[in-house]
């Protein structure tokens, strides 16, 4: 296979992405009925993610908590993220979907942007799998956050739409990358992790050039109310991937836990870098606009 640098004859830099993608998902695609170990029965004595991304790892709550709470902590914040990462993803695919209605099916893109809803259906059930088996109830955005992303949704098109899905997929990329590694993540969400680490770089590779081919020749003005549409769904996003309840089904005191996680320096800190490459990208394109960086840095993203 040649280079993704190198342009197919005869196809567009957009199409040889897509084709090249698609290839990419015949060659390396999971599928997690098979590669979960979904039987064996949830082993306690690990967390649900790497301890380092809980929102109160550093805190004096933190040290004052017993392994087993911390232990139950991560197990219910990976549900969390895992419950905010299919209200997303559903979002995702009705924009997508409603991005390639009635668009040629030839078109290496139309296939892929299909490919990507099959994959994201995929990962959904997944998510929803796994947060069954770590014994977390189902965690969803408030109400209003629900309410503000079925009008995204529906309203969401071009650069705005592409440059949002990036931003959650990247946010979940870092963090998972760690988490996939840790052996003191439970096996079955370290497999979890890899399958979507794995399939959901072709996704951010997707975005990425959807979004630059989308804002060929546009505007400032523009740029600026995309810039600030994309900054406030990104805020939405990740402010709502640890939900406030995990905290109490933890066995925790919940004020002070939530509390203490708003203030703490350690995970905004994790969160910012995180962000880096993405941001660098946003500020490429042109989307990282001054009222944007305000939205931004209230998520703690830059």
């Amino acid at each position: 296979m040649t280079s993704i640098d190198e342009r197919e004859p005869g196809l567009s830099d957009r199409e040889t992405v897509a084709r090249r993608l698609l290839d990419s998902s015949e060659q390396l695609s999971y599928d997690p009925v098979k590669e979960v170990d979904w039987e064996t029965p949830l082993d306690t004595d690990y967390h649900g993610a790497s301890p380092e991304w809980s929102t109160l790892y550093g805190t004096s709550y933190w040290a004052e908590m017993t392994p087993e709470q911390q232990r139950e902590l991560t197990r219910q914040e990976a549900a969390s993220v895992a419950s905010t990462g299919i209200w997303f993803e559903m979002i995702l695919q009705q924009m997508v979907l409603r991005d390639f209605y009635a668009k040629d099916p030839t078109d290496p893109a139309f296939q892929w942007a299909l490919t990507e809803i099959a994959d994201e259906c995929r990962h959904s059930i997944m998510f929803a799998r796994g947060a069954a088996k770590l014994r977390a109830p189902a965690y969803r955005p408030r109400r209003f956050v629900v309410e503000l992303g079925r009008v995204f949704k529906a309203t969401a098109t071009g650069e705005a739409a592409y440059a949002a899905i990036l931003v959650a997929e990247e946010v979940l990329d870092v963090m998972q990358r760690d988490w996939m590694r840790d052996e003191r993540v439970v096996p079955f969400v370290r497999t979890i992790n890899n399958i979507h680490v794995v399939e959901e770089s072709r996704h951010m590779k997707f975005a990425r050039e959807e979004t630059r081919e989308r804002l060929e020749g546009a505007g400032w003005l523009r740029r600026q109310i995309n810039g600030l549409v994309v900054a406030v769904a990104s805020y939405f996003i990740v402010t709502s991937m640890v939900n406030a309840k995990v905290y109490e089904n933890a066995g925790l005191d919940g004020k002070r836990a939530r509390r203490e996680a708003k203030a703490n320096e350690h995970h905004k800190s994790m969160l910012r870098s995180s962000c880096s490459g993405l941001m660098e990208f946003l500020h490429s394109a042109g989307l990282l606009t001054k009222p944007s960086l305000w939205f931004y840095k209230r998520a703690n993203l830059i």
